[in-house]
């Protein structure tokens, strides 16, 4: 990932529907879970999940699967979908942190790469982590990311601070 270098994404090179629109604004990371179900879910899965739905495509910028490995979803410079009926897929990027959250805590690894991927897009965007790392729960009416990864998100935006500051970047 150029301008951060703590992770590695694995390209998935989804196939979308049509053209997807360029995104000119970031302001936020919206962070969302899979729900329903807790097993490990590639990109590409959710990706076919979201053409079933009628969707072009993966909605996500980036998938956190179990093993903390990011797949991605579709390219950060592109308006995401996963917001649905909201402006905010305009101006921000969507990170899916694979699991049901509401019944189950996320894995170790996944919020060490949720983490240092927000710091790497912190350092690309130069944006305040304490500001704008939001879960889905914030722009609408529902339990995404669940309970038990959106309470984590204050303590999460503090160590994406942290992580910045020990690299010298933005913070």
């Amino acid at each position: 990932m150029s301008g951060g270098g703590r992770v590695k994404v694995i390209e998935t090179n989804l196939k979308f529907k049509r053209p997807l629109q360029e995104r000119l604004h970031t302001e936020y990371f919206v962070i969302h879970h899979v729900g329903e179900i807790n097993r490990d879910v590639a990109a590409s899965e959710i990706h076919q999940w979201h053409l079933n739905r009628g969707f072009d495509g993966c909605g996500y910028h980036y998938c956190i699967r179990k093993s903390g490995s990011i797949e991605r979803g579709r390219s950060r410079d592109r308006v995401g979908s996963h917001c649905l009926a909201h402006d905010m897929n305009f101006r921000s990027i969507g990170i899916c942190v694979v699991g049901d959250f509401m019944k189950w805590k996320p894995v170790y690894t996944q919020i060490l790469s949720l983490q240092d991927l927000l710091a790497d897009l912190m350092d690309i965007y130069h944006r305040d982590p304490l500001t704008t790392i939001k879960g889905h729960r914030d722009f609408g009416k529902t339990s995404c990311p669940g309970d038990n990864l959106y309470s984590l998100l204050p303590e999460i935006s503090k160590k994406v601070a942290t992580l910045i500051q020990n690299k010298g970047g933005v913070s």
